[in-house]
């Protein structure tokens, strides 16, 4: 899946020489918000300026011990949203109340980092956050106190990847942008100009 993924992705959009052109959003945060977080913090160096530098997404797959098929269809749909190949969590020691051997798998999860880090999250923003069932804003409340924000997704199916007819079973999913700063303030700070829409606020409008 992620060779065929990557070969599509190198493909689309490539420029005449054939290289493939930096995502839009790294763009606009190394050209735009960048200078901004420097001047709100009085950073004096650019390098003390926060960055994005991963996307965590883990699925959580406790019910693959009933269900084979389960665990398969989740890989394919995370293999759709990211890209890239999932890896599979397993249990570090048995739980024998819950049925759980070691060796079992109990969830599936991808690290993104550099270019499809920011395709995803661009996409993520755009495309898949508007889809949520009664949008009102994500919360900022969800941040982890190191700069980190970790989001609970309830459906895959805001992702336009996933049709609804080849879904095993909906599920949710946690997404979790992980972040060079160890301070909150810092980290809405850059998820904010990068265009994330939390609750009570106007998302910035990214233009690159």
């Amino acid at each position: 899946m992620e060779n065929g993924n990557a070969g599509a992705e190198e493909n689309t959009g490539a420029s005449g020489n054939g290289t493939k052109p930096r995502p839009r959003l790294q763009t606009y945060y190394e050209q735009t918000v960048r200078g901004r977080l420097r001047e709100q913090f009085n950073f004096r160096s650019v390098m003390q300026v926060p960055k994005l530098e991963k996307v965590v997404i883990n699925v959580g797959v406790g019910e693959a011990t009933k269900n084979a098929k389960l665990l398969d269809s989740v890989i394919a749909e995370l293999g759709l949203i990211t890209g890239q190949k999932p890896v599979i969590r397993r249990a570090k020691k048995a739980i024998s109340n819950f049925g759980l051997r070691e060796g079992m798998p109990v969830g599936v999860s991808v690290t993104l980092r550099r270019e499809r880090l920011w395709e995803f999250m661009d996409r993520f923003i755009n495309v898949a956050v508007p889809r949520m069932r009664d949008f009102r804003g994500l919360p900022t409340r969800s941040f982890d106190g190191r700069g980190n924000y970790t989001l609970g997704v309830k459906e895959q199916l805001i992702f336009p990847e996933i049709s609804y007819d080849r879904v095993e079973k909906v599920h949710g999913m946690d997404v979790t942008f992980v972040t060079s700063t160890n301070r909150d303030d810092e980290g809405i700070a850059l998820l904010r100009e990068l265009g994330m829409p939390f609750r009570g606020e106007t998302p910035v409008l990214v233009s690159a």
